[in-house]
């Protein structure tokens, strides 16, 4: 549903239907996926690269959750966020490095600061 780019151009990407977040190196082909905390209904959706981290957020829990992706560790870490912020369509990175989410349902707009 959404994707991002590494320093390494290899793919990130959510897949909403099936609950994964996917990597793929364009350079072998080889792709490796990995199932979002919250399982097969979490719905991840909106994505940002922060440093060498990727944010998402799923769309299908309730509330909403925004999560952390170590590539390198390959282990995830998730938040609830605040006031709910079902389905978050986009997310972006703001000049100081923190998280902004779009909070569809809600018409708000969530601030995630980033520990530096």
């Amino acid at each position: 549903r959404r994707v991002v780019i590494t320093k390494d151009d290899t793919i990130w990407y959510s897949d909403i239907w099936r609950g994964y977040i996917g990597h793929l190196d364009p350079k072998t082909g080889q792709v490796e996926e990995f199932l979002s905390p919250s399982g097969t209904g979490s719905q991840p959706y909106g994505m940002s690269l922060i440093g060498d981290a990727i944010w998402y957020s799923e769309s299908g829990t309730k509330p909403g959750t925004v999560v952390r992706f170590d590539p390198q560790n390959k282990t995830f870490q998730s938040w609830p966020i605040p006031g709910g912020g079902y389905i978050v369509r986009n997310t972006s990175v703001t000049p100081d490095g923190n998280l902004a989410l779009a909070n569809s349902l809600t018409n708000e707009v969530t601030l995630v600061r980033i520990a530096k």
